[in-house]
């Protein structure tokens, strides 16, 4: 009985098998939807202060995408395009210190479009002024420059927060001069329409030669500064300085500087100082060592000194050092050294370091906005020995900031940081270091570098890993980029950033920058 049972379930079962085919669903190949997905990843970059880079994620389903921009929540559109998928990133020109938003939908024919995808943005202030070139800038004038028939209202100069307006005739002319000003002072001028803010510029106008002693290339340069008196100032009109070339001694406070910063004059000398000299200001020259003078300057005795200051100059080949005291006997104290805006080449280290302080103490160096090109090519960039022992306690800080090093220290067992006084601080910040197989330092004295936002180009020594040196300290800031900056043309000099991330982010020598 159980058999005959068994055998009537199986073959019950068996005629239900076709019926359950029958109700299985036929596989789903492909989904069917009826309108374009959303634009995912929508983000907005602010390029040169007023032009906006869109960029989203591309689908599949969208034939193209519809943009709009607006000021007011879209209640007006600013701009509108239609945008294929290989056009992107879009970029809009817009009005400069305003908030917009974006939307972006993707669009096809046979499907409907898809949702608005939105991203909000603010732009920077414009600047529609040109730079300021030449004669532009006086010891008590600038002349500012802008396109022709701009909408305009006024000038805001400062200091002093004074108003000045811009004429009808100034406005479709495009350029304006404004006079009563200082000289060997920072303003800052701002073009506005209204309460918007058009161009902005910071200068500082030139010396005024009626406050100085007045000095021209058919002058005996070493006999002048000799018959100098303590805190005069000698302006150097344009030309080239050879009626005398060799060492000058500065043993006063004493400030030399070029008339014209657009056109230096060109002296040969090297600079000693001695006697405890309290402030030397070097600016707007040329100084050109033709590789048969040592040491663009030099500290020569032992003692207490101040302040020297090299401001926008040009300095190059010199066979040994930028700054030095190697003497061991002159065992000196320098409060500060600083080199703003200047362009240094083929500073050849011939017997010496870059810059070079062996049996005395430097408080502090500061290297900013400048560019140091084939300095130190074989040889440490910045060495400071230690001279503790001579000069207990005290602490030896270094900074270099919005530099740009190019084949500099450019050996595997060559560093930009051979600093070895008992107590320092070294801070690198802004900066791009390039084509040299150097690194910062392996020194036991030396401190971590503090970095920040540098740019290290065909130069791994200075990241992790990047030097095989025992001891060596890399930027472990996690703030550093490998990028190439394109360079106009490195090879005569010309270091023109055409990378825009480095140039959004201002990282090098400003002068290299061309962003306004």
């Amino acid at each position: 009985m159980d058999t005959t049972i068994k055998n009537l379930l199986i073959i019950g079962l068996l005629f239900l098998l076709p019926a359950c085919e029958d109700k299985i669903d036929p596989l789903v190949e492909e989904l069917q939807f009826e309108r374009v997905f959303s634009p995912l990843e929508l983000k907005a970059q602010i390029r040169n202060k007023t032009t906006v880079e869109l960029t989203w994620n591309v689908r599949d389903d969208a034939e193209a995408y519809m943009v709009e921009i607006s000021e007011d929540n879209f209640a007006t559109i600013t701009k509108t395009a239609t945008v294929a998928p290989d056009e992107l990133p879009y970029s809009a020109a817009l009005i400069g210190e305003t908030q917009y938003a974006a939307r972006v939908k993707g669009t096809a024919e046979a499907l409907e479009d898809s949702k608005w995808s939105v991203v909000t943005f603010l732009t920077e202030p414009e600047n529609i002024l040109e730079r300021l070139a030449g004669l532009d800038i006086q010891a008590n004038s600038v002349t500012l420059k802008w396109p022709a028939g701009s909408e305009l209202t006024n000038f805001i100069i400062m200091p002093g927060n004074t108003t000045r307006a811009i004429t009808t005739e100034e406005k479709a002319a495009g350029t304006a001069t404004i006079t009563g000003l200082t000289g060997e002072t920072e303003y800052t001028v701002r073009l506005m329409k209204d309460t918007k803010q058009r161009g902005t510029l910071t200068f500082t106008t030139y010396v005024d030669p009626t406050n100085a002693t007045a000095v021209t290339h058919t002058d005996d340069l070493n006999a002048v500064i000799g018959a100098a008196a303590e805190g005069d100032v000698l302006v150097l009109w344009p030309g080239d300085y050879t009626v005398y070339t060799g060492t000058v001694i500065l043993n006063k406070s004493i400030a030399i500087k070029g008339l014209y910063p657009y056109d230096k004059p060109i002296i040969h000398v090297q600079f000693n100082l001695e006697n405890n000299v309290q402030a030397v200001l070097i600016k707007d020259v040329e100084m050109d060592g033709s590789t048969t003078l040592s040491n663009a300057f030099q500290h020569n005795s032992a003692g207490a000194f101040g302040s020297l200051d090299v401001i926008r100059c040009n300095i190059h080949d010199y066979g040994k050092s930028l700054f030095a005291n190697t003497s061991s006997s002159n065992k000196a104290s320098i409060a500060s050294i600083t080199m703003d805006n200047c362009l240094v080449t083929n500073i050849l280290t011939d017997g010496g370091d870059g810059i070079d302080y062996r049996s005395s103490y430097v408080a502090q160096l500061t290297l900013k906005n400048s560019t140091f090109n084939n300095c130190a090519p074989a040889r440490d960039f910045i060495r400071f020995d230690d001279a503790s022992a001579t000069f207990p306690g005290m602490i030896s800080n270094v900074l270099i900031d919005h530099c740009t090093l190019y084949g500099v220290s450019n050996g595997t067992s060559r560093r930009i940081l051979y600093v070895r006084f008992k107590t320092n601080t070294l801070t690198v910040t802004n900066t791009i270091i390039g084509a040299t197989a150097g690194y910062y330092t392996n020194q036991t004295n030396s401190a971590q570098p503090e970095c920040a936002n540098n740019n290290y180009f065909n130069a791994p020594g200075f990241v992790t890993g990047g030097s095989t040196v025992s001891g060596a300290k890399f930027d472990l800031s996690g703030t550093h980029s490998l990028l190439d900056p394109g360079f106009a043309d490195a090879a005569t000099g010309d270091f023109t950033l055409s990378n825009q991330a480095l140039i959004d982010n201002q990282i090098g020598d400003p002068r290299w920058i061309t962003a306004p």
